[in-house]
């Protein structure tokens, strides 16, 4: 009763302060901001927040939304197909010719990709590049618009541990989502959607979720500094610990997706035994299991397997260092050759026998 009794009064008070217009002086009591407040805070930033306010406005434009379908029968015993859903990720603008850039893994295996860019307009995409072992891929957009917005290009030999790092993308379907971190290692490694393994990554703590993938990740400058691309957490979701495709190794890899549509790396012309195959016997460096006959390594004297007068098989060369970096791996030889060109000789030392042999080998230009 005294409860009802109270609410009661206070609804009459309430009406007879709205009757004479106190109502506004007593919520501007209680907390509200004036209108005075309001102004200065609209027009304060600390320094930090200015920043991220300026680069977020300049970049946003230029990261886009890819979204991929693919074919799929209807039952088992059907040969009709139905397009569905296949997944999600982000990228952002190359060229303002309509290329963009974003992650395999976001358009492996696709059938149809769409492309939507900041203003909501979308756009059907083809792939004309893609490289798994270092998780990018370009797409050239059928029918670009001509107001295309590009991102500045950093140096990520110029990162150090503590600097400030943005991420925009499109986490979980959120367009246009901006999160800020640092640098929190470099040099990190991680595997590719082909199993090899990625070199000199950029670990941050800026949130990085399902969606961010292919996206960029920036400096305090507004430059590309990496290309976000993976998240180590149990529940899938950000934990603090994301990674970015460093921005030299984008540098490197787009111009020859754009180009040839792969990665190109020069060759000595010959076949290693898998990794699979040297464990199982525990030998130690690459077997060479083949040398083709007129490529470089078989002008160097390198030897593949061979057969004996019995007809068994005979172990040939074992490729141990490739200019004095030990090689025990197809990682490790695939990695060496693409830090080189054709036309470069590279000096490799093998296990021959109960010998070491050192050979030097010019190499060509994969076919």
């Amino acid at each position: 009763m005294l409860g009802r009794l109270s609410f009661r009064m206070c609804n009459r008070w309430l009406a007879r302060a709205l009757a004479k217009g106190l109502v506004p002086l007593l919520l501007l009591g209680a907390g509200t901001a004036s209108t005075e407040e309001a102004r200065d805070y609209l027009s304060f930033a600390t320094e930090d927040e200015a920043n991220s306010t300026e680069i977020f406005s300049k970049a946003s434009p230029a990261v886009v939304y890819v979204t991929t379908t693919t074919l799929r029968r209807r039952s088992r015993f059907s040969m009709d197909v139905m397009e569905i859903p296949k997944g999600s990720g982000s990228g952002f603008v190359w060229h303002d010719s309509g290329l963009i850039v974003t992650n395999y893994h976001v358009v492996a295996d696709a059938n149809r990709m769409k492309v939507t860019l900041q203003d909501g307009n979308s756009y059907l995409a083809e792939l004309i590049g893609s490289a798994p072992e270092k998780d990018l891929a370009v797409l050239r957009l059928l029918e670009p618009p001509s107001d295309l917005t590009t991102l500045p290009l950093g140096d990520s030999t110029e990162l150090s541990v503590g600097r400030k790092v943005l991420a925009i993308g499109n986490p979980f379907g959120l367009d246009t989502t901006l999160t800020t971190g640092v640098v929190s290692a470099l040099g990190r490694e991680i595997r590719a959607p082909s199993g090899r393994q990625i070199r000199g990554v950029v670990q941050t703590d800026a949130a990085i979720n399902p969606g961010n993938s292919g996206g960029p990740l920036l400096n305090s400058l507004g430059q590309l500094i990496g290309v976000n691309t993976a998240i180590y957490s149990p529940s899938g979701a950000s934990a603090g610990i994301g990674f970015a495709i460093p921005v030299n190794t984008v540098r490197e890899v787009v111009p020859q997706l754009i180009s040839y549509g792969r990665i190109l790396r020069p060759i000595m012309g010959i076949e290693l035994a898998s990794d699979r195959w040297r464990r199982r016997y525990g030998i130690k460096g690459m077997p060479v299991v083949r040398v083709f006959p007129g490529l470089p390594a078989a002008e160097a004297g390198l030897r593949g397997v061979s057969r004996s007068s019995r007809g068994d098989l005979r172990l040939g060369d074992i490729i141990v260092a490739i200019d004095g970096q030990t090689i025990d791996s197809h990682d490790d030889y695939l990695t060496l050759m693409e830090s080189h060109k054709a036309g470069d000789t590279i000096s490799v030392r093998a296990r021959r026998g109960d010998d070491e042999v050192d050979l030097d080998v010019v190499l060509t230009e994969s076919q």
